[in-house]
Parts: structure tokens; C-alpha cells; sequence
């Protein structure tokens, strides 16, 4: 059997008398794969934003330059908002 085959398929025989905790088990195992996935996705949204950060910062600075203070003053804003989300995507990963 492939591994596609394991992981979605029931190869054995069973009476249902005693599934509740053998499909226990298999939601068991899916929750913990979603855990982890969501583990690496709070990671990964932080690291992305951050990643943005240099550009937006860059491009706040070249709005005032071109004299859109109010365009330069958003992109901040939008800085700050980005920090404060990454606080907030932190905490989450703390609480799984």
C-alpha cells in the first residue's frame, strides 16, 4: 500500500462496536497536523510581513520626498498596524 493509501484509506477490517475511539484516534492525528500547520503558518505570516516592512518604510520615505506627506503618513500607519498584527500572530502561536 502507498503512503497516499495509508493515509486516507482503511486497509484492515473492524467491527464498529469500538469506534469511537478508533476514529478518536485518527481525529487525534489530524489535530495534531493542523497544529503543527498552524504552528508554521503564524511563523510564516509574521516573517512575511516583516518582510514587506523595508519597502513600505522606503516607499514613506520617498513619499515625502515627493511631497505626499498624507500618502507618507498612511504607509506608516500601516507599519505600525503590521507591527501590531505581528504581536497579535505571536501571541496566537503562544496560546496553541
Amino acid at each position: 500500500m502507498n503512503k497516499f493509501e495509508k493515509r486516507y484509506h482503511h486497509s484492515h477490517e473492524h467491527d464498529h462496536d469500538n469506534c469511537v475511539s478508533h476514529h478518536s484516534l485518527h481525529s487525534h492525528d489530524n489535530e495534531n497536523k493542523e497544529e503543527k500547520t498552524l504552528r508554521v503558518l503564524l511563523a510564516h505570516w509574521v516573517k512575511h510581513n516583516k518582510s514587506h516592512e523595508e519597502s513600505f518604510k522606503e516607499w514613506a520615505d520617498k513619499s515625502k520626498k515627493m511631497g505626499k506627506d498624507d500618502v507618507a503618513n498612511n504607509i506608516e500607519k500601516a507599519i505600525a498596524y503590521m507591527e501590531k498584527a505581528n504581536e497579535m500572530l505571536v501571541e496566537a502561536k503562544k496560546n496553541i
